[in-house]
């Protein structure tokens, strides 16, 4: 076996325990059949920390995740915990956790699985061989920015403050994370902010064509946040890697989800200085309407750990292998209940990720035939 390679998995709340469950079938076989010398640790997160600690993510928790290579985290929340502090609720595990490992780079990718063209809601046409990923700078603007607050003025009324803030360094760093992947995908880059009416999205558009330079076989254009929501329902497929701050991340990435069908197909990663760490999760929630039912779809969460592969581990044959599977699997007409569609065969949690590991079984055979 090869160096050996650390992980913390945080299974979480609601479903999270369940898909992670599946993920770390995965891990193994990787082991069994690819001779990735994994060593794993499990701690708790969110409300299930809360539970037994009395906050969200405890001391222990937080060092391993300094320590390790990389974090898979399943899903945190639910009414249960809706009731504690502000500061104590379970989300707060999460938000620590890209704090203390300074994490300010958030890939989502926004991929249409040929099998599930029908399922999106738009045209067939429109999302067929769908490919964007969508850097999202994740440690800066309206979100951490101060002054923030509610306060009340001296007429009585309420007023609620937030900052919108950005330095160079901040739009540097994730600028060239965007124009790295950007030279191993299409080679195109679509800035987006508010230049228009946020000195912060002027300075944003201004910095951004600034690290452009240093990239001259990639291909820069700026767009408005808002044209580029409209654009991305539109002709979705213009886009090759988006790049954008905290708040219109957000909202931005979370439209190009919907585009390929269902949230609970989508990984996503965040990533921060070479080395310091990077914490790998679903895009979807919780949902603990359904946890204990095994009906959540694990993918999402298989997909992250091949991007923990492709990003952390250096391990991109792997990585193509597992989403190679989940792809043949898709073609092979199963479902979770999620990504239900007519004339398919809905499968469980369980099931679903037995048929994942058969067709990597498969994929793998089929590796070593040809490099006899």
């Amino acid at each position: 076996m090869g160096k050996k390679l650390s992980l913390l998995v945080l299974p979480g709340d609601g479903i999270g325990p369940e898909i992670m469950r599946q993920a770390r079938r995965v891990v193994d076989w990787l082991v069994r059949h690819r001779g990735l010398n994994f060593n794993v640790h499990e701690e708790l997160v969110g409300g299930a920390a809360y539970d037994a600690y009395g906050k969200p993510l405890s001391d222990e928790a937080l060092d391993l995740a300094k320590s390790v290579d990389a974090v898979l985290l399943g899903a945190v929340g639910g009414a249960k915990w809706d009731g504690v502090d502000y500061d104590k609720r379970p989300e707060a595990g999460l938000l620590t956790l890209r704090k203390e490992l300074e994490l300010f780079a958030n890939l989502r990718p926004a991929i249409c699985f040929e099998p599930l063209v029908a399922a999106s809601s738009l045209k067939p046409e429109l999302v067929s061989g769908l490919d964007i990923m969508i850097v999202r700078e994740l440690t800066g603007g309206v979100y951490f920015g101060e002054p923030r607050g509610i306060e009340t003025l001296p007429n009585g009324e309420r007023r609620g403050v937030n900052t919108q803030v950005y330095t160079t360094s901040e739009i540097h760093r994730i600028a060239h994370v965007a124009f790295d992947l950007a030279g191993k995908r299409n080679g195109r880059v679509t800035s987006s902010e508010k230049a228009n009416v946020m000195e912060s999205g002027l300075l944003w558009r201004e910095e951004v064509t600034k690290v452009a330079a240093d990239y001259p076989k990639v291909t820069l254009d700026h767009m408005l946040a808002d044209s580029c929501a409209m654009q991305l329902v539109r002709a979705p497929k213009q886009f090759d890697v988006i790049v954008t701050d905290n708040l219109f991340g957000d909202l931005l990435s979370d439209v190009a989800a919907m585009l390929t069908g269902s949230l609970g197909m989508l990984p996503s990663a965040a990533l921060g200085v070479k080395g310091s760490g990077a914490l790998y999760e679903p895009v979807h929630g919780s949902a603990p309407d359904i946890a204990g039912k095994d009906m959540a779809n694990p993918i999402a969460t298989i997909l992250s750990l091949a991007m923990a592969l492709r990003y952390t581990y250096d391990s991109a044959a792997e990585a193509q292998l597992i989403e190679d599977a989940v792809q043949n699997v898709l073609k092979g007409g199963l479902r979770t209940a999620d990504i239900m569609q007519p004339d398919k065969a809905m499968v469980s949690t369980s099931v679903m990720g037995d048929s994942i590991l058969r067709a990597m079984d498969k994929l793998h055979a089929e590796d070593k035939e040809h490099t006899v």
